[in-house]
């Protein structure tokens, strides 16, 4: 006999039910998607269980503001460090950044990541801007960074504004057919 599980009683679930299952077909046990504790966990269908997975975080709107800040930040150190302050390199590091936000970020704060790029580009631009000396030479490289570099500002924008358009789109349509 098994002990009890830490569970409260509305958490457990019984043997042999198509819910505890997890594969939606009714039969219990260790099968393909149990674990090591004899649990079976949720397998999308052709995947497989023990297989490499990519990260999936889910940002909310701040969240990925953050992230995409944070990370053309450190891009744009790397890229003065590497490369002298290339401004085509830091553009094409731009790109993934945009969809890697689009992507991660929630479906209900899925508008915000075609705002939150551009103001990341400038954070990342810091670094990478050419400036004389003191606040207004740094200033004044970056509104020029800003202005030579708009190519890949709009290019990646745009297509973090796509995929969120698709997301968008799909988010409603999954939402009125629930409900």
């Amino acid at each position: 006999m098994t002990p009890p599980s830490p569970m409260p009683s509305q958490g457990r679930r019984r043997p042999g039910s198509a819910r505890g299952s997890g594969d939606g077909s009714g039969r219990s046990g260790a099968g393909a998607g149990a674990g090591r504790s004899g649990r079976r966990t949720r397998v999308a269908p052709g995947a497989s269980p023990s297989g490499p997975r990519l990260p999936n975080p889910r940002l909310t709107g701040l969240g990925s503001g953050l992230f995409c800040a944070v990370a053309m930040f450190l891009l744009g150190c790397l890229d003065q460090l590497l490369f002298g302050a290339s401004p085509a390199v830091y553009g094409v590091l731009f790109l993934p950044v945009c969809v890697l936000t689009a992507l991660w970020v929630r479906g209900g704060d899925v508008l915000s990541a075609p705002v939150v790029l551009p103001i990341a580009f400038a954070v990342g631009l810091l670094p990478v801007a050419e400036g004389g000396g003191g606040l207004f030479g740094r200033l004044m490289g970056l509104v020029t960074g800003l202005a030579t570099q708009a190519g890949w500002l709009y290019g990646g924008t745009l297509l973090a504004a796509a995929i969120v358009i698709v997301r968008r789109v799909r988010w409603v349509r999954g939402r009125q057919r629930r409900g």
